[in-house]
């Protein structure tokens, strides 16, 4: 299983659910159509993650921001 999940809530809901289930979050980030990108230490918290926001998962595709901005040739 993937430890990444979409998730359709803001960024702090997310971290609070992930707190009270005792799951370590390894990487969160925003996503332009609004959501949260949310990948977890372990298979096993994504799995709990998973039930816990059931119904609020994104299933559609989704396009992130770039990271890192393109390098301009000087």
């Amino acid at each position: 299983m993937s430890r990444a999940l979409f998730v359709a809530l803001p960024v702090a809901d997310v971290i609070a659910g992930c707190n009270a289930a005792d799951v370590t979050i390894s990487a969160i980030e925003t996503i332009p159509q609004g959501g949260v990108r949310l990948v977890t230490a372990s298979s096993h918290g994504a799995a709990v993650m998973t039930r816990k926001f059931k119904g609020k998962i994104i299933t559609t595709p989704v396009i992130r921001e770039r990271f890192r901005p393109r390098v301009s040739s000087l």
